[in-house]
């Protein structure tokens, strides 16, 4: 393998991935990202003139920009999404047409150039509940937001180029991923932000919703293993830390590490669909692939909110006009 095409590689996960691969490998990296709202050269400041790096400020829906981009490639690693759950059940239509025809455009594209592996970057929302426990690959998918709806038809979508075409294929589920460069409308970058600016914590209804949460390195880690891993083709990988926390858990680590009153909390109107619980089993991959996280809940979020704390640079700035105008919009509603 000598290149690898990142689709959303300014995003939060593509970013950190990227960062991952430069540091790990000696791969030329091309960068595709449209460079929406969440998408940020800032997050590749400092490898963005590394000699290995080629950004392309480009749109997965754009056919001519994906077959520029993928014909010098070897693998794909197909981040590109618009991923907010609030977003999507204001507007749908723009999950649709990135999540799922921006998908079909990458899939194509794999096809004709010969790609060796599409690892397609899916999520545990395509599950919806994990009621009778954490969900593992062959249960149903039962999305319950537009955003899990979406990227359910990417991820079938991705497995039906495997089947029909021969298409090299690999999707992975993971959970709620939390570290460096996340976009600050997210619950942890908000509530961490947000609090040291003595602002309140938005909590959507009793705030005992759970996640399973993972760092964002662990992630970028078992994709790199997955990458290099033959045998794979047409499976599908949950990825998860095994450690679920309620957003109230959340928040109260994050008042207790900034030394900050728990009077922040603020209850808001509950998200329409909200899902109660989301956990997926890893018992496949840790049998396939021998994985295990290597960050601690503990250590990962402080290190998580160091970082926010040591580089206001990068997140005042998204804090502007148009995003507090969205989240005045999004919490006005007060319980």
């Amino acid at each position: 393998m000598k290149c690898v095409m990142v689709t959303g590689g300014a995003g939060f996960i593509g970013s950190n991935f990227v960062h991952h691969l430069l540091e790990n490998h000696d791969y030329s990296v091309i960068v595709l990202d449209k460079l929406t709202y969440a998408g940020n050269l800032d997050n590749l400041k400092d490898v963005i003139e590394d000699e290995r790096v080629s950004f392309v400020k480009g749109d997965i829906c754009d056919s001519r920009a994906v077959g520029e981009c993928m014909k010098d490639a070897d693998c794909v690693v197909h981040f590109a999404a618009e991923t907010h759950v609030d977003r999507s059940i204001m507007d749908a239509g723009v999950f649709v047409q990135t999540d799922v025809f921006g998908t079909f455009i990458l899939l194509e594209a794999a096809r004709k150039h010969g790609i060796s592996k599409f690892l397609h970057i899916s999520t545990d929302e395509v599950y919806g509940e994990a009621s009778s426990g954490p969900s593992k690959e062959t249960d149903p998918l039962m999305p319950k937001s537009p955003y899990a709806a979406s990227k359910a038809g990417a991820d079938r979508l991705a497995y039906s180029y495997h089947v029909t075409h021969n298409l090299p294929v690999v999707i992975t589920r993971c959970t709620n991923n939390y570290g460096p460069y996340q976009y600050p409308e997210k619950l942890i970058p908000l509530f961490v932000t947000n609090a040291m600016k003595d602002k309140e914590l938005p909590v959507y209804g009793s705030g005992e919703n759970t996640r399973d949460w993972i760092h964002v390195q662990d992630h970028c880690e078992v994709l790199d293993t997955i990458m290099h891993q033959d045998g794979l083709e047409g499976e599908v990988l949950n990825v998860g830390s095994g450690v679920e926390k309620s957003v109230l858990e959340i928040a109260d680590v994050i008042l207790e590490e900034l030394d900050k009153a728990k009077s922040l909390l603020k209850h808001v109107e509950d998200r329409k669909g909200h899902v109660v619980r989301h956990a997926v089993s890893t018992s496949k991959i840790k049998e396939k692939l021998g994985w295990e996280p290597r960050f601690s809940f503990e250590d990962g979020m402080k290190a998580t909110i160091q970082w926010y704390s040591q580089n206001e640079w990068w997140w005042s700035k998204l804090k502007n006009r148009q995003f507090e105008e969205y989240y005045q919009t999004l919490h006005e509603k007060a319980k």
